[in-house]
């Protein structure tokens, strides 16, 4: 029986992470990283299914759910600090080595980590529709509505508004909608509710504007990468996929069927492509 799932904190580069961890007597460790605007609760599915093996660590990205909001944001929301917060997080936790797995935003901190920092000490990379190049029609949709976070008077009203914009996420169950609704909300001053993240996070596109053009640091991967691109993704251009499996380190790329940006890694086809990667499959 794996040991229940925990909420931690750590003082990570000045700044407080929340985090889950999940499976804490195994020794091998996955850490599953979130997409931009979302929080590390949408690897509970994930990482309940992989603690019968690993140890899970799911944190929270400075600005998001839980964990602490940057006071200085056009320095620190960007994936160099992030990945150095994910270094000081691992160090902390004496993890000498471990695997890594990132949906959009937390795939691109584990690729320039693999590159830079954590080089040597990721083993294994699943990429979960993201690569080393940004289709510019999805930046700005992602722009359009993470820069100015939608406020509702009720949490059943912010549940419908998260199933229309997430719905390329593909299958979710009802309970599934339910708790990513309640664990990315927070309720304002005046009583409405927004996704529980700073919109103060968008600006890394504004003064990095070339932030997630990663080919360099791509070319220099020497680690097996597995990415997962969903079959309508609007982020991940099929252009870019097929140019990951021939450059670098020659990437496995896996389509998956009804879904966009980006899978929730929720299903049991889901589960079964990341445990085989994991394993060495």
């Amino acid at each position: 029986m794996s040991q229940p799932p925990r909420s931690r904190y750590l003082v990570c580069q000045g700044r407080e992470l929340h985090f889950m961890e999940w499976g804490s007597e195994h020794q091998e460790v996955v850490v599953a990283w979130h997409g931009l605007a979302r929080t590390g609760r949408d690897m509970d599915d994930l990482a309940e299914h992989l603690s019968s093996r690993y140890r899970v660590i799911c944190p929270d990205t400075l600005g998001r759910g839980l964990s602490q909001w940057s006071r200085a944001p056009d320095d620190e929301y960007c994936l160099d600090f992030y990945v150095r917060q994910a270094s000081s997080l691992l160090d902390q936790l004496g993890i000498d080595r471990c695997l890594w797995v990132g949906t959009s935003m937390g795939g691109a901190i584990g690729l320039l980590a693999a590159a830079t920092s954590l080089r040597g000490r990721i083993s294994r990379l699943l990429l979960n529709d993201i690569g080393p190049e940004l289709a510019p029609v999805a930046v700005e949709r992602i722009r359009s509505y993470a820069g100015n976070p939608a406020t509702f008077a009720t949490l059943s009203e912010l549940e419908q508004y998260f199933r229309l914009i997430y719905a390329p996420y593909g299958w979710l169950s009802d309970a599934q909608w339910r708790r990513l609704t309640e664990t990315s909300m927070r309720r304002l001053p005046d009583g409405r509710v927004t996704p529980h993240y700073d919109p103060a996070m968008v600006r890394q596109f504004i003064t990095r504007p070339d932030d997630y053009s990663r080919w360099p640091e791509w070319d220099s991967l020497e680690l097996p990468v597995l990415c997962l691109r969903g079959e309508s993704s609007d982020l991940l251009s099929v252009e870019t996929a097929e140019a990951m499996r021939t450059r670098g380190p020659r990437a496995v790329v896996v389509t998956i069927a009804d879904c966009g940006h980006a899978p929730a890694l929720n299903t049991p086809a889901q589960y079964g492509l990341v445990e085989r990667f994991l394993a060495g499959g």
